[in-house]
């Protein structure tokens, strides 16, 4: 009888390291998956609230939907943008996809 029950000591223990081993191809997954895809997305959302924080009077910025124009009021929310000489519209701020360089709308 004392053989039988070494055996099943042996074998609990033997199970406990098989069940960590079954959960490290999870844990290495979430790893891949937090700096190829969570990471990143952190990253460009931390740049885009410096950039519209940065944001001031006379920057020729494009929006989301493809407008061009230069900012003429800021507020904590909305801005107004001059889309054409005299037209100006009233944005959310999170619309700025990006500031262009001065000068950029008279080229075109």
């Amino acid at each position: 009888m004392p053989l039988i029950s070494s055996a099943f000591a042996q074998n609990a223990t033997s199970a406990s390291q098989s069940g960590l081993m079954s959960f490290l191809p999870l844990i290495a997954m979430f790893a891949v998956l937090y700096f190829i895809m969570i990471r990143p997305q952190m990253k460009r959302h931390k740049e885009h609230r410096t950039m519209l924080s940065a944001l001031a009077k006379g920057d020729e910025v494009t929006t989301g939907g493809g407008l061009v124009g230069k900012v003429t009021q800021v507020g904590e929310t909305y801005i107004r943008l001059e889309i054409s000489e005299g037209v100006e519209i009233l944005l959310q701020k999170s619309a700025i996809t990006a500031i262009l360089p001065k000068g950029s709308i008279k080229a075109i």
